[in-house]
């Protein structure tokens, strides 16, 4: 097989000035690659330079037997004229091909099959929703599920929970890749929270709708009638749903206070919070932000917050913004204490020790009275404008994530020689451990480019004098030399130290914890995003160090890792959902809350039945995640990828 360069080009006309793409794919092979007319180009010429593998081919002549395709983008037409594709050995193109030496024309951009997504935020607001609760409104939230293989569907987010309202305005926004050339089939559902459990299954479901994608880009702002199931409305409820495509990665960040507020409670001062609107294209106001709310208190301070930029004024630092201060009342009627309009470029001029201040008025108050000066004084106390770093920017920057995994080897979990132990091998040779392991590991595996995993055991008792419980031992029982080769280095060190362990306990996780954070905190001295640390902990009961973990995940909550927990087998992991902090903040046994949330656990009972690849999608989901929160903690911009050796 010879290495070809295959060059492509193509005149295209057509009547407005949209985006559109041509795809070129090779006979023969699943590579395909995309060439994408430049905006505001009147007759665009469109050329790449592609390096591929393939045989059959003449090098340096024309050939026919690439097949192209047009796509475009919201209703454009085209023509296309002289498309030519032609194959010249590499070497050709190096040493005598002239145009190689050129720098290329900005008429044009190559990009692969993944740059050809866009990614859409959708904005969901409701009115007349169904009142589920007793003696009060509904507390609404609502969940994006995609359509995948068959019937299945699949959560792609959700957004906050809204107490006590029939009419919410969802301040999260959900997030979505556009795929023009596919059916996106999505679901939003709309339910009645009252509990602190993610799962929804216990939840009153007030209604949603089946929509496409591309019918809500199309119209970009949708409404529809809410139905509990197809036929049946939800009442006199509906829903709106706005699209916009991502197109700015900056993000604002900003810090505020107020003095002076209007009391607004009668036995006690107000409790205010904070919501910003940007306005449309329609001239109407639109919410993008809202802040948490500063129990009775009449001169508050906000959390730094950070917005992406093109969520908060669609990237126009002159668009109008308004901001109301209001009085959170339990029963969802917030009083309005005050508003204010401004716009970023004005937000812009606070720095630290120089706020912005802006007058708190309210309307009503201000027609009744003349010597009306304010409902109080919002200051802006810090504005900065920041590049908005994604996973894919790390990871394609250099970043390595480095993956370890923990095994329970405790008594609880039975002896392997009997079928009813959780480390029983099954006549296909897995079992629950290994099942998850392969289902976590192939997906980490290829995020680390020495595929040399370290792999632990703990709770047993070890050869050859079998005394005391181990709580962090080298599955290949090499203590300076835990590495195992890829995940299947790990399923054969695990099956050739299973026959010679004695199950004991207790289940301890602080050692392993500690031993990857003393990694950890090596890659956090190099001070720069080079370097995660990802441990999986695969157990099967209840945790018996408690108070010793949750100080090592708080000390860790600073350092370049995650935690994934997969709870194996029947038993009660009502520890493990604290240390999850889905239902509240964890803390160390000294009050120390987490710096951030890096603990992601699952029962694997949940996936049991589903397709393999379930489990890895929920307990990895907040990994990218909780790498760049790591990263814009520390300030750290990606690596900056190395440029290939010149020939």
């Amino acid at each position: 097989m010879i290495i070809y360069t295959f060059r492509a080009s193509a005149r295209l006309h057509y009547n407005n000035y949209n985006n559109f793409i041509l795809i070129f794919t090779f006979p023969q092979q699943s590579v395909t690659w995309c060439l994408r007319a430049p905006k505001k180009s009147v007759i665009p010429i469109l050329s790449t330079r592609i390096r591929c593998c393939t045989n059959g081919f003449t090098p340096g002549k024309t050939t026919n037997d690439i097949s192209y395709q047009f796509v475009g983008y919201r209703g454009v037409c085209a023509d296309i004229s002289c498309v030519g594709c032609i194959l010249q050995k590499e070497e050709h193109i190096r040493k005598r091909d002239p145009v190689h030496q050129k720098k290329p024309l900005c008429l044009f951009t190559h990009f692969s099959m993944a740059d050809c997504v866009s990614k859409v935020e959708l904005s969901v607001s409701c009115s007349n929703l169904l009142d589920k609760d007793v003696g009060s409104k509904s507390d609404p939230l609502c969940v994006l599920l995609q359509k995948t293989a068959g019937d299945s569907w699949t959560e792609l987010g959700r957004t906050e929970r809204i107490k006590n309202s029939s009419d919410p305005s969802f301040s999260q926004r959900l997030k979505v890749d556009y795929h023009f050339e596919t059916v996106q089939d999505l679901k939003l559902g709309l339910y009645d929270i009252d509990n602190s459990s993610p799962d929804l299954k216990d939840d009153d479901y007030l209604g949603g709708i089946e929509i496409t994608l591309g019918q809500i880009v199309s119209s970009k702002t949708l409404s529809r009638p809410l139905q509990l199931k197809k036929g049946k409305p939800a009442g006199k409820g509906t829903i709106t749903v706005t699209a916009e495509e991502i197109k700015d990665n900056r993000a604002i960040t900003l810090e505020l206070e107020a003095k002076n507020l209007d009391k607004k409670d009668t036995f006690g001062k107000s409790d205010p919070f904070l919501e910003f609107f940007k306005q449309g294209d329609d001239g109407k106001w639109h919410l993008v932000h809202r802040t948490e709310v500063v129990k009775n208190n009449l001169n508050p301070c906000w959390k730094k917050f950070s917005v992406p930029l093109q969520t908060f004024c669609c990237s126009d630092l002159e668009r109008p913004l308004k901001v109301d201060c209001s009085d959170y009342d339990s029963d969802g009627s917030h009083d309005l204490i005050g508003s204010f309009t401004t716009k970023v470029s004005e937000l812009q001029k606070a720095t630290h020790g120089s706020p912005v201040a802006f007058d708190c008025i309210h309307p009503e108050k201000q027609k009744k009275k003349k010597s009306y000066k304010n409902s109080g004084v919002v200051s802006v106390k810090s504005c900065k404008l920041a590049t908005e770093y994604s996973f894919l920017d790390y990871v394609m920057g250099g970043c390595q994530i480095n993956f370890t995994v923990g095994i329970d080897f405790t008594g609880s979990n039975g002896d392997p020689r009997s079928p009813n132990s959780l480390h029983y091998m099954s006549p296909d040779g897995l079992n629950q451990y290994l099942n998850a392991l392969w289902s976590v590991g192939q997906v980490v595996q290829d995020y680390d480019t020495d595929k040399l995993f370290p792999a632990f055991g703990f709770g047993a008792k070890l050869p050859p004098d079998y005394q005391a419980a181990h709580h962090e031992f080298a599955l290949n029982f090499k203590p300076t030399s835990p590495y195992c080769q890829g995940i299947e280095g790990i399923v054969t060190a695990y099956r050739g130290v299973l026959p010679q362990l004695r199950l004991s306990g207790p289940t301890n996780f602080s050692p392993i914890i500690n031993h990857v954070a003393s990694i950890a905190t090596g890659a956090a001295q190099a001070n720069n995003a080079s370097q995660y640390m990802v441990l999986l902990i695969l157990t099967d009961g209840e945790i018996t160090d408690f108070d010793q973990t949750r100080d090592a995940i708080v000390r860790a909550s600073r350092l370049p890792m995650s935690i994934i927990i997969v709870g194996v087998g029947p038993a009660d992991f009502k520890a493990m959902e604290l240390l999850d902090g889905d239902d509240g903040m964890l803390k160390s046994t000294l009050g120390e809350p987490v710096a951030r949330d890096i603990v992601q656990f699952v029962p694997y009972r949940h996936f049991k039945d589903a397709p393999k690849s379930s489990l890895a999608q929920s307990v990895l989901a907040e990994v990218p995640k909780q790498l760049v929160s790591y990263f814009k903690m520390r300030g750290f911009e990606p690596p900056k990828p190395k440029e290939a050796p010149k020939s």
